[in-house]
């Protein structure tokens, strides 16, 4: 459950074509460059997207949405209701945010946790979120749970509040403000009160964040919250998306019968809330504990209906909207101010907040960066974009939806761009409107829009380092006894909870095997729901393989050969990407280094000519390497000034030995060894890991195999590389650390973040299904029983898990929670009380069993709905030496489970004796509470974790 606004994703066919320039400096040095086709005209991109739907009305008001994909045997409900946290009163703010919560404890005529039923039927993507303009609930499920799905969604709408009791708003209260801290306890996490109060006047609808204050919440009462609910969750206020195997002459029965006898409730009506000017420009600092100044400076604007929306989203995306934009060309890559920009236009329903950000780069002067900021600004708002940068972003932009569009519902995909539209602006079509003004934006009127928003008096917040600077939410409410929610009879006035059909085995798509000339292995699968292409190269290599005295050698490497290549430097390699509407990016997991690359699949051959360019040529440019090095030690910097990355940091060698090549997983790496690296370490660390002899290529395409196979073997079959290739250490010998508590200062932390982790004599090569199933009680999901403690028992925490991390030559189990920093020890202790008791005397259940295989059977569908879901099972197969057809044949390894197994196998895994904890805290508060847990306690400054 979270606050999060959706960004439209929903798109259908497309075909993007790139211009002759973006071929011809992509292809490899050594290849004579091929002409491309003619680009396809924006306008013509923009007409061919398309999401058809069917809509209908039920006589109490709600909207129904029903949209036909039949590619999964899956439907995805999504649930939108007109009530955001611009609708709460003064003194009431945070109500829509906890009313949310309320939502997932259970109805009359279904008690109990939500989470439940919907995990009895394979849900997937299911949660809640709240925002300034709505509230929403969201599930996919397998087509024979539709019905159960319905009733469930049906009962919380119309059938609610005699199911919440004073017990459960204190439990979720709890919750609420434990999710509050933990915003508040990162890095910048003050900023939003600031910016919003800064914009907007006192008493807007959007002058106060949606979490709502702390304040606020303690006075909520249990009739407060029922009005509430009688004033805005009617089903005419609410709009209904169904999404994906299912069909409107299907649909409109079920619906009826569901939602048919909800009467109608009083109708949402929107407030008054006018786009505001500030009489002058106001600059304001706050000091926070942070490693780089970060300056700010934001205007409201008009919301998503008003024509000057796009030319604003235009405009962000031009000025600060990647790598190419004007901003970081300018401050980052060129004069080397900043180590990162951004600017965004958020656009809400009726008023939006354009934003740019900048991060001073340590050691300069503030002063000059705001200069330098203000003056690329007044030069744009002088000349407006390019025809070029109109051009890239609008098929950037279009690209970007379109890789959205497997996904029918979840935090993106159809429904939510559907339902946003009918919710927003009375037309789920609306994305069309917007697609279409995007094609008939021209520089001319990007520059009007520009001028006549961005000229106003601005609103700017500096966050500079130091002591975090008292604010009224910092004070924590007086520990108050929670009763337990009582389990409440359900009332059976709906008669019983409909059951669920027969749901088929998961179709797995059919993996095949190709080979390049050089003898590189291409492992690919064909999806053909979206025309996008994906393609991973995946070497072996890893974490395990840094420069053991040089942490951080690797992701400076990586790094630089995203920098450009010897025919494109990076801002042409920057240019090269939009405007073949593709992505390329690189990532590090315990033992692979890979680098992918998503594009629409009618821009193959461009697309892999670039993608070769940069794993065959990559320039390693001196230049770009000082400026990478600069990013990358302000990086560690930050990590420095964050909780999880902290504990992250402190972990590895406790769990792995400090000899383990596991234990090298130290963030952004040693700052002093990263200061050091020359050109020369790059240039031998991709010589000896980033090589041809140590890949293998997975692809998911709509394009069949031979095609992509050409693709490839045209730029990267003759691809070899002479020299010796690394040698890892041995990743199977592991040495952890005594148990003990590591304590990492962290000051004015309103809440801890607590890592256990346990040794295991498993490796990832093991069949881990019976632990990893067996975990589902443990830590495994919502329902396990560590975060059902500390979340929904206790209230002390937003969200605790435990899993085992899994890597191919160990696999530790490991606990995570952020707790509220005067409940740290408990947390500890009962966390190790919950490992304890399902190890020992309190076994998983039966119910606990039943739950995890048939939960996990029935979602199977839903987990793979998507090509990036299919390449994530197709690379982990690899890795951990499993067959091609491991998951079309999952479902059975699940039903030959048995309880006494799981119970047997999770009991000789973990030994909660040999649990070793990282927690990150202010010691103040948190040392005293540490030793009466009963283990030694270590504490170390923040800053001694910066090397190694």
């Amino acid at each position: 459950m979270t606050i999060k606004l959706f960004a439209l994703s929903g798109v259908a066919l497309l075909a993007i074509a790139v211009p002759d320039l973006a071929v011809a400096q992509a292809k490899p040095a050594a290849t004579k460059p091929t002409a491309a086709p003619a680009a396809a005209p924006v306008s013509v991109l923009a007409k061919s997207v398309d999401i058809p739907f069917t809509q209908f009305t039920l006589k109490n008001g709600l909207r129904v949405i029903v949209h036909t994909d039949r590619k999964a045997p899956i439907v995805a409900v999504s649930v939108w209701y007109d009530v955001g946290s611009k609708m709460e009163p003064a003194g009431k703010t945070g109500f829509a945010h906890l009313f949310e919560h309320l939502m997932f404890n259970g109805s009359e005529n279904a008690p109990g946790d939500f989470f439940v039923p919907l995990k009895n039927v394979g849900a997937t993507d299911f949660n809640g979120t709240t925002y300034f303009d709505r509230t929403n609930y969201f599930e996919t499920v397998p087509t024979p749970a539709l019905d159960r799905a319905l009733f469930l969604e049906s009962d919380r709408m119309g059938y609610l509040t005699g199911a919440i009791t004073q017990a459960v708003l204190d439990e979720q209260r709890g919750v609420v403000q434990n999710e509050k801290r933990q915003g508040d306890n990162e890095p910048y996490g003050l900023v939003e009160y600031r910016q919003l109060s800064g914009l907007f006047p006192k008493g807007h609808p959007y002058e106060h964040s949606t979490i709502g204050s702390m304040a606020d919440l303690d006075g909520a009462s249990l009739a407060d919250v029922k009005s509430w609910f009688k004033d805005h969750y009617g089903p005419n206020n609410a709009v209904l998306v169904l999404a994906g195997d299912i069909d409107a002459a299907t649909a409109k029965p079920l619906v009826e019968k569901y939602f048919g006898g909800i009467p109608a409730g009083p109708e949402t009506k929107q407030p008054n809330a006018p786009v505001p000017t500030l009489p002058s420009t106001k600059i304001e600092t706050m000091k926070d504990r942070v490693a780089t100044t970060r300056i700010t400076r934001s205007w409201a604007v008009p919301g998503l209906n008003d024509p000057d929306s796009v030319g604003l989203d235009v405009a962000a995306g031009v000025l600060g909207g990647g790598a190419s934009s004007r901003l970081y060309d300018t401050l980052v890559r060129k004069e080397r101010l900043a180590v990162r920009v951004s600017a965004d236009n958020q656009s809400f329903s009726q008023v939006g907040i354009f934003e740019l950000s900048v991060d001073v780069r340590p050691g300069v002067d503030a002063a000059t960066v705001t200069k330098r900021l203000d003056a690329v600004v007044a030069d744009f708002l002088a000349t407006g974009p390019t025809t070029d940068e109109l051009q890239r972003y609008q098929v950037r932009s279009i690209a970007g939806r379109v890789k959205g569009l497997e996904a029918v519902g979840g935090f993106g995909g159809k429904a939510v761009a559907l339902a946003e539209g009918a919710l927003y602006s009375n037309d789920p079509a609306h994305y069309k409107k917007e697609m279409a003004e995007l094609a008939a934006e021209t520089p001319a009127k990007v520059k009007a829009v520009a001028d006549k928003w961005l000229s106003r008096p601005v609103y700017g917040l500096d966050i500079v380092p130091g002591p975090r600077d008292a604010y009224e939410e910092a004070a924590a409410s007086k520990p108050v006894a929670v009763k337990a929610a009582d389990e409440l009879a359900a009332k059976g006035s709906r008669g019983a909870m409909p059951d669920v059909g027969s749901i088929a085995n998961l179709t797995f798509p059919k993996v095949e095997r190709a080979k390049l000339a050089n003898g590189v292995t291409v492992i690919y699968a064909q999806r053909t729901a979206t025309p996008v292409t994906r393609i991973m190269v995946s070497f072996d290599a890893g974490t395990a393989a840094d420069a053991p005295t040089a942490l951080g050698t690797q992701q400076l490497t990586l790094s630089a050969m995203s920098a450009g290549t010897t025919s494109l430097n990076s801002l042409d390699y920057a240019k090269a990407q939009e405007r073949l509407g593709a992505s390329i990016g690189a990532g590090i997991d315990s033992d692979t280094t890979s680098f992918a690359i998503d594009m629409p699949s009618p821009n193959l051959k461009p697309g892999v000519a670039l993608f070769a360019d940069v794993l065959r040529n990559p320039a390693f440019a001196p230049a770009e390497i000082d400026r990478l090095r600069n990013q990358q030690l302000a990086g560690i910097a930050s990590e420095l000034t964050n909780a999880n990355a902290l504990a992250s940091r402190a972990m590895a060698p406790l769990i792995y030995g400090p000899a383990s090549p596991y234990a090298k997983a130290f963030g952004g790496g040693d700052a002093t060894a990263v200061a050091k690296l020359t050109r020369n370490d790059l240039i031998a660390f991709r010589q000896a890991w980033l090589r041809p002899d140590r890949a293998t290529i997975f692809v998911v395409s709509d394009r069949p195999l031979a095609e992509v196979t050409a693709a490839l073997d045209a730029d990267l079959g003759d691809w070899t590389m002479a020299g010796a290739a690394g040698v890892k250490g041995d990743v199977v010998k592991a040495v952890a650390a005594a148990p003990k508590i590591v304590l990492v200062d962290r000051p004015d932390s309103p809440q801890s973040v607590i890592y256990g982790a346990i040794p295991t004599g498993l490796v990832g090569t093991d069949e881990l299904l019976p632990v990893n199933t067996a975990n589902d009680g443990l830590g495994g999901g919502f329902l396990g029983r560590i975060n059902m403690d500390l979340r929904e028992d206790k209230h002390w925490s937003y969200g605790a898990s435990g899993r085992f991390f899994r890597a191919e030559g160990a696999t530790p189990y490991m606990i995570s929670a952020g707790v509220q920093a005067d409940r740290t020890g408990d947390a500890i202790v009962a966390a190790m009380g919950d490992v304890t008791s399902f190890v020992g005397d309190k076994p998983m259940t039966q119910e606990e069993f039943d739950r995890a295989i048939t939960g996990a059977i029935r979602s199977l569908p839903g987990s793979f709905e998507t090509s990036r879901a299919v390449m994530g099972a197709m690379v982990s197969n690899v890795l951990y030496k499993r067959p091609d057809d491991y998951y079309a044949t999952i479902a059975d390894k699940y039903r030959a489970l048995t309880l006494p197994q799981l119970r047997s196998v999770i009991g000789q895994a973990i030994d909660p004796k040999k649990v070793v904890w990282v927690v990150v805290g202010d010691a103040k508060t948190v040392r005293p509470q540490l030793d009466k847990v009963g283990l030694p306690v270590e504490v170390v400054p923040a800053a001694s974790l910066g090397a190694r």
